[in-house]
This record gives structure tokens, sequence and C-alpha cells, in this order.
């Protein structure tokens, strides 16, 4: 899979914006972990409803059924939100995709010991989930025999680039620039086949000096949403670079 590009010019400025991320929806989740529960609920269900999807693809990948693949994610997030077992996390090795793919294990295997699928708090979800949505991706996913493990990170990374760039679309289309970003978005996708600036700049009706400084801007924009959207993931933020060269890593594989 061909990744966005996230240009080393920008590396300098995020890795000092990064430390304005005083507190990420993950650290948050670990200093609430015994306090508030509203505070400490909607700092989780934002995290799980950005990346409840590579858990649902695990479960399915386990071979369960895509009903109880269903079931089985609101009653993983529903078991987290009861039981809370932050408490004993070390922040400094506080990797929520970590957290979430360790603690999925544990629960599954709760779960097959009861050979059911428990569905939890009397039917009502306590995260929302497409699952019809999901479970069209997860067939459109090819046939991998790798490591389960392997799998889960892959999805979990794609699922944060597929946030990060709706979240650029959006920003784009908020301040009346969605037809700019039709245009230039392919620019952000390393070795994609796109068009002469020239050719862009005359569709657009602009310079090429333009469209090239547009296009500059575009993949800064992109590297600081990315960032932000990892540090969010973390509960220490020094580590995005650190988590970003890893998630490249896992896209690029």
């Amino acid at each position: 899979m061909n990744a966005p590009r996230l240009d080393a010019e920008n590396s300098s400025e995020s890795r000092a914006g990064s430390a304005r991320f005083v507190a990420t929806h993950w650290s948050v989740v670990l200093g609430l972990g015994q306090g508030d529960a509203s505070e400490f609920a909607v700092a989780f269900e934002r995290l799980c409803r950005a990346y409840w999807y590579p858990l649902y693809a695990h479960i399915r990948h386990q071979g369960y059924s895509a009903e109880d693949a269903e079931d089985l994610t609101q009653g993983f997030f529903l078991h987290l939100l009861e039981r809370r077992p932050f408490a004993g996390l070390d922040p400094s090795k506080g990797r929520f995709r970590s957290f979430l793919l360790g603690a999925l294990k544990l629960f599954l295997a709760d779960q097959r010991d009861r050979a059911s699928a428990l569905k939890r708090g009397g039917g009502r979800p306590c995260v929302s989930l497409d699952a019809a949505e999901a479970e069209a991706r997860y067939r459109l996913e090819p046939m991998d025999d790798g490591s389960p493990d392997r799998l889960f990170e892959r999805r979990w990374a794609i699922a944060l680039l597929d946030r990060v760039m709706a979240r650029l679309a959006a920003d784009y289309a908020e301040t009346g620039r969605a037809e700019l970003f039709r245009h230039l978005e392919p620019f952000l996708v390393e070795g994609a086949h796109t068009k002469p600036y020239a050719v862009v700049a005359d569709e657009l009706h602009l310079s090429e000096a333009a469209v090239n400084k547009a296009v500059q801007r575009l993949r800064q924009r992109y590297g600081r949403l990315f960032r932000e959207e990892i540090a969010q993931t973390l509960a220490d933020p020094a580590e995005v670079e650190d988590e970003l060269r890893h998630l490249r890593e896992i896209i690029s594989s």
C-alpha cells in the first residue's frame, strides 16, 4: 500500500509542535481511570470510535461470524468501561493500540471459556459502530496468513491514515476549497502517477508556482494532522516520532 508522504522538511517543526500536546486522549483515559466516570467515558469513547475497526477485523480473523464480531466488539468496550483496567499501566509504555490488543486477547479467551458471545448492556451499544460498513471493508481485505498481531497493527495504521485524510478533506471543505483538495490529494501519495503541475495549474486556473506552493502546504498540513492523531493514542507525546516511524514501516510493508 502506498502511503501519503511526510516531508522531512516538516520534521523539526512537528517535533517542536508535539511538545504542545499537553493532554492526549489516552493520557486523559489513564489519568481518569479511577476518577470521574463521565470525563473518562468521553475520552475513551473518542478513541474507541476512531479505532474500533482493527479490533472488529481481528475478531473476524479469529473465525467469528460478523454478528458475533459486532457483539464481541461492543462487549469488549463495555467490559473496559466497567472494569477500567488502566490503573496499573506504565505510562512510559502507554500505546493505546498495544493496550487494546492485549486486553482484547484476554477478553476473547474469557469469552471462549464461557462458550458464548455475550450481549452486554441490554442491547445498548456503548460505542457507535457501523457494522455494515465494517463487514464490507473486511470482505475487501486480501487474504493474509501473516501474524494476527502484525495484521492488527497494519489495520490500526490504515485506520489512523484514513482518519487523518478525512480530517484533511474536512478542513478544505469547511474553507470552501474542496475542489482544490480534489486536485491536490494525489500529490500526497508516495509513488502515485500524478499529473504535471502545469496540467493541474491549467485545470485550476492558477500559476504553476501557486500549485507547487499549494501542494507544499497540503503536505505540511497532512504531516501536522498525522502527528496530532498519533499523539492522541500515546501517553507521552514525546514518542510521536518513534511511533510515526513504526507505523510508516507497517504501512509500507
